[in-house]
């Protein structure tokens, strides 16, 4: 194992670790995408290129783009529940 596949899997391990501790849905999901990138490099580096292409659209842009759209909506629901209890 050379240092730099050593180097991608500490780097994977912590931005898995700092997807967890997030203190907010909204840190959590942009901390997601840096992991996605992480990810990325481990596939790219274990010589899995098709793989690493996918995990760039997956994981690096379609998984929080679809988070921040979750969260919209229901920040945009809590508003209009709190309109209509006034």
């Amino acid at each position: 194992m050379t240092v730099l596949q050593v180097a991608v899997l500490v780097a994977v391990a912590v931005g898995g670790g700092a997807v967890v501790v997030a203190p907010n849905a909204l840190r959590q999901a942009l901390v997601l995408g840096i992991y996605g990138l992480a990810l990325t490099m481990l596939f790219f580096v274990f010589q899995d290129p098709d793989v690493a292409l996918s995990e760039i659209v997956v994981s690096t842009v379609g998984l929080p783009v679809m988070v921040l759209l979750a969260l919209r909506k229901v920040h945009h629901q809590e508003g209009e529940r709190e309109e209509d209890s006034s």
